[in-house]
């Protein structure tokens, strides 16, 4: 039998007051964090670092990142949810943008029917909801991965209150989920330990594709290793300064993100 790969995902500790500000070293579901906004609203976050932000669906909310300040201007555009990924200095994270009516407060995703079709795949699943809320699992099989991956696509769970620990077969499977795509995109992947290596040659949106398929078929919160060499685009004499994806405005990142004090495993 293979040995399990465990890791802890999330943040704890003294980190638990400044998630917000930073993008995690870590990709796959569930997301960081959930920022709720209404629609014609403007809200400013400040950022620890931050090299660019893409949006899932700008029709409903916007992030523009402002230059020279790592402070992101997120606009709700009408109610709805998506996500925003956050990327700096080879690390990423994604948040869940949820955007309400003018004096509407939002509503948090509950999942019970998931959640109790998680425990009937995935023995020994552990749930803690008081102060501390945590999910501990050990996921052995596909039916097992499959079913997390429907339960933390919704709001019930957040990246910082998941420990997970995988069988090897489980992350090779996932692996071979993931490569057919990433191979269209110039690049593959490989894990080591529970970690991801991403590497290979790419222009920057194939790079930003990439990382968003890398998280959306993942389950639990793994520790990148980007390795992946950009291919920048020629200047043109009328290129200018504008981004060529509204949701996308690199900036030079002010200092290093803060490291998530539990959850990454030793390289």
């Amino acid at each position: 039998m293979s040995a399990p790969v465990p890791f802890r995902t999330g943040l704890g500790g003294i980190l638990l007051a400044t998630f917000l500000l930073l993008p995690l070293r870590a990709l796959a579901w569930p997301v960081d964090l959930v920022f709720p906004l209404e629609s014609g609203a403007d809200r400013f976050h400040k950022l620890t670092a931050v090299e660019w932000v893409d949006v899932e669906d700008p029709s409903v909310a916007s992030v523009e990142l402002l230059s020279g300040s790592n402070e992101l201007l997120i606009t709700g555009k009408r109610p709805g949810r998506t996500l925003m990924l956050l990327y700096a200095e080879g690390k990423m994270g994604v948040w869940r943008l949820v955007v309400t009516a003018p004096g509407v407060r939002p509503t948090p995703e509950a999942a019970p029917e998931l959640l109790a079709a998680a425990r009937k795949v995935c023995p020994g699943l552990q749930v803690n909801e008081g102060a501390e809320r945590s999910l501990v699992v050990s996921v052995k099989d596909s039916a097992c991965r499959k079913a997390l991956l429907d339960l933390f696509r919704t709001d019930a769970w957040l990246a910082r209150e998941l420990e997970v620990t995988f069988e090897l077969p489980v992350l090779q499977e996932q692996l071979s989920a993931l490569s057919p795509r990433l191979k269209e995109l110039g690049l593959e992947a490989r894990y080591s330990g529970a970690g991801i290596i991403l590497q290979g040659k790419a222009s920057p949106d194939a790079h930003r594709r990439a990382l968003w398929e890398l998280f959306r078929q993942s389950v639990g919160r793994v520790p990148l290793e980007d390795r992946v060499t950009i291919d920048a685009p020629e200047a043109t004499p009328d290129a200018g300064t504008e981004p060529v994806d509204a949701g996308l405005v690199p900036v030079e990142a002010a200092e290093k993100p803060v490291k998530r004090k539990r959850g990454a495993p030793a390289k």
